[in-house]
């Protein structure tokens, strides 16, 4: 979900009103509770480019999770991002 905050720094790092930026590339999530970014039709966020995030340096909360948290599929053919895998045996001990 796209906080307030995210939405009033990637409109500003677009040269977008919060308005706009709203109106163009947010949708509102299923639940009803909130906007998220839009997807493209294969699941992949409008923003990645090539395997670049476009909006990067302001990335929003709904992103940090990725991949970890949440994936689309074919994700790993389309991005640079890595799973960070937790070490089940690192708190043992």
């Amino acid at each position: 979900m796209l906080t307030e905050g995210d939405t009033v720094r990637i409109a500003a790092h677009l040269n977008l009103s919060t308005y706009d930026f709203v109106a163009r590339h947010t949708a509102l999530r299923r639940n009803r509770q909130g906007l998220t970014l839009l997807a493209r039709e294969d699941g992949s966020c409008e923003f990645l480019e090539g395997i670049d995030c476009r909006i990067q340096s302001v990335k929003p909360e709904q992103c940090r999770g990725f991949p970890n948290d949440w994936q689309f599929p074919g994700w790993r053919e389309l991005c640079e991002a890595v799973e960070v895998r937790l070490d089940s045996n690192a708190d043992a001990g």
